[in-house]
């Protein structure tokens, strides 16, 4: 009962957050001048990426066991795969469900196509040569993990000069903190946007543990844990700053934030990851990778067409299911 109650409390509790968050950071980005989907893509991701990576962290820098190294590589697959499937999902769900409230004929995501798509070409060169090295054994490639920070500075560098504006659609809510201040304070945004990433990191702890807990419960195999439910755990911000930004009719800055995330999750737990340990896969983890390129490679030729109807994103949610039933029959039949 206690554990049921964690999961409920800690699930509110990173949903609540999140709506303080993406005010914040909102806000955050217009004081710094920043465009919209600069906003989402690294502002937002960096933000609700930190959890996740400093779990890779600890387990890569930390961890004294082969396994617990294989944690911070498993974060560092498995991230990825949860928001270029569930995440991408739920944004369709939502602007599907949400298409009357918002006064649409259609349910047609409105972002700029063309760089979304330019977005999953770049994540998908990254991602490649990441699952590359996973599959190689050689001397120097600990030092390798220097270009994958070099790729994500880059990409940082590029998001910042794009001067984009929010459509009028998009007009910022008042600050959660000072609901009656037209233009609040710096100081009022960093500290609730501060105070929210505060949270949000607390209740995704606690909502993995308790998701190992009922993993063990229901006599679930520990792989399949680590491997299939605790990266949706720790994706979950970013999932809920996507639903909640949907419900607002905001999918330019949702899918921003996933796509930011995803070239975090890329590239810097990746990094961590390959510094410290030989960085060589597994079966799962390979068939992680695969699928994960699977899924990138239709979004992107989605996004290439230019016109993506909510419902176009729905299939790639099935990739996840695909992953979770392999890693259950790879460890089962083990037994």
């Amino acid at each position: 009962m206690l554990t049921a109650l964690l999961f409920l409390l800690s699930a509110s509790a990173i949903y609540l957050a999140c709506e303080f968050f993406v005010n914040g950071v909102e806000w955050f980005g217009r004081k710094l001048s920043l465009g919209a989907t600069a906003t989402g893509s690294v502002l937002a991701a960096f933000g609700t990426a930190l959890p996740e990576s400093a779990v890779t962290f600890v387990a890569v820098i930390f961890g004294k066991t082969p396994e617990q190294k294989d944690i911070g590589v498993g974060a560092a697959l498995g991230g990825p795969l949860v928001l270029a499937t569930i995440a991408y999902a739920v944004v369709g769900v939502a602007l599907w469900m949400n298409r009357r409230k918002l006064q649409r004929v259609d349910a047609f995501v409105r972002v700029e196509h063309a760089r979304l798509a330019r977005d999953q070409s770049w994540f998908l060169a990254i991602f490649v040569v990441k699952c590359g090295l996973g599959l190689v054994a050689f001397a120097f490639k600990p030092w390798l993990g220097v270009l994958f920070l070099c790729a994500y500075g880059l990409y940082v560098w590029r998001e910042l000069k794009d001067d984009s504006t929010a459509p009028e659609e998009e007009e910022l809510e008042p600050l959660k903190l000072r609901p009656k201040d037209g233009d609040p304070g710096l100081w009022w945004i960093v500290l609730q946007t501060t105070l929210a990433l505060l949270v949000i990191a607390f209740a995704s702890h606690t909502f993995v543990k308790q998701i190992e807990t009922i993993g063990v419960a229901l006599q679930l195999s520990p792989h399949l844990v680590a491997l299939v439910l605790s990266p949706v755990a720790t994706e979950l911000p970013e999932t809920m700053n996507a639903l909640i930004w949907v419900r607002q009719g905001k999918e330019r800055l949702a899918l921003a934030n996933i796509s930011g995330a995803m070239m975090i999750q890329a590239t810097v737990p990746s990094a961590l990851a390959i510094f410290a340990t030989p960085w060589i896969f597994d079966a799962p983890l390979m068939v992680s990778g695969l699928l994960t390129g699977v899924a990138v490679i239709y979004l992107w030729w989605l996004f290439r067409k230019g016109r993506v109807d909510a419902r176009w994103l729905l299939p790639v949610s099935g990739l996840y299911v695909v992953f979770a039933v392999y890693v259950a029959w790879y460890f089962g039949s083990r037994l």
